[in-house]
């Protein structure tokens, strides 16, 4: 039998997949990719005479369908997701009917969009004595969130957050985050990190929401809130000349 590949395409530029996806992506004889947000340059790695198919228009019976089909004709299937699948990738669902008929598969990962968007701000999420928590999360939208996770409730650790799927409710959002976030916080909106028509926007909770309706950003865009954003921190452990540690002695 073949075996299915869930592979982590990365934010968009095609040159941050993993050097073992690119591989997998290669010798796949099946490739089904989210094509609403993969690069479609990704699928220059394709082997001459794959299959190809976006998974864009394909509901879950298809996206399986499809699947079972290659694998009984013994292929092997590369299922490509937009940045790492194991973030909102909806993979379980897919892997879980297919081990249960004994169907092998392995997971990818990928350079997810939260990393890629601190990446072209060259930021840091945990800067000591500002933040050493990252939180990742959604504001709930048609797809509910448990209550315990809301946003507000979230907001109330002051942590650096990545909200991810959450750009068109950008007034919920700020709604929610300044029941505890100070009005000055910064935050930035990074639309489609990686690719190259790439738009970063830079604010705080008091005008960002105005700043990213200018802007007409609507989807595809990561949030990013957080002192983090700013420039005052203090420097780390790791280089201090007078720390020592079982690498060097301090002076």
């Amino acid at each position: 039998m073949g075996k299915v590949y869930f592979i982590g395409a990365g934010p968009g530029d095609p040159e941050l997949i993993t050097l073992k996806g690119k591989r997998l992506i290669e010798i796949s004889d099946v490739i089904i990719y989210a094509g609403s947000l993969v690069n479609p340059e990704v699928l220059t790695y394709c082997k001459e005479g794959a299959k190809i198919f976006n998974s864009a228009s394909m509901d879950l019976d298809e996206v399986l369908a499809v699947t079972r089909e290659a694998i009984r004709e013994g292929k092997d299937v590369a299922r490509v997701h937009t940045g790492d699948p194991s973030i909102y990738g909806a993979i379980r669902e897919q892997i879980d009917p297919l081990e249960k008929e004994n169907i092998e598969c392995e997971v990818i990962p990928g350079v997810s969009s939260f990393t890629a968007s601190a990446a072209t701000m060259k930021k840091e999420f945990t800067l000591p004595s500002i933040s050493q928590t990252i939180i990742c999360t959604r504001v709930e939208g048609r797809t509910p969130v448990p209550e315990e996770e809301s946003l507000e409730k979230l907001a109330s650790h002051r942590a650096s957050m990545a909200i991810f799927l959450s750009v068109q409710m950008i007034d919920k959002v700020i709604e929610k985050l300044t029941v505890h976030y100070p009005i000055k916080t910064p935050i930035a909106v990074i639309q489609k990190a990686s690719w190259p028509d790439e738009k970063i926007v830079l604010g705080t909770l008091e005008d960002i929401v105005e700043k990213v309706k200018a802007e007409n950003i609507t989807k595809t865009a990561q949030i990013l809130v957080g002192d983090f954003l700013g420039d005052e921190y203090e420097l780390s452990k790791l280089y201090d000349k007078s720390f020592t540690h079982m690498y060097r002695e301090g002076k």
